[in-house]
């Protein structure tokens, strides 16, 4: 698990764990977007419902399992509006295919 919250000495050295913190999963496709074609954005390489939503499902499951205790979901390909409190400015941006 990643280390992304802060310990006692306002270090990040604590992971969800650590800190007994839950997750909300909310799906948001429109962060695939390209525009590279022009000034409209288009989602022409985000998976599919088919494909997308299994998959949103299965990391939820995953996640609830490796946390041990259930995630808030959002309605998958629903408009959502999500009210958050962003702690630090911190945002990491995780290329699964490149880990390094």
């Amino acid at each position: 698990m990643l280390r992304v919250f802060d310990d006692e000495n306002g270090v990040m050295n604590c992971d969800i764990h650590s800190v007994n913190g839950e997750a909300l999963v909310v799906s948001q496709f429109t962060l695939f977007a390209s525009y590279k074609k022009g000034n409209r954005p288009s989602w022409f390489r985000a998976a599919r419902h088919e494909i997308s939503v299994p998959l949103y499902e299965e990391f939820c499951t995953l996640l609830s399992q490796a946390l041990g205790k259930p995630v808030g979901t959002g309605e998958f390909g629903a408009e959502m509006k999500v009210e958050l409190l962003n702690d630090g400015p911190v945002t990491i941006c995780m290329d699964t295919k490149n880990k390094e």
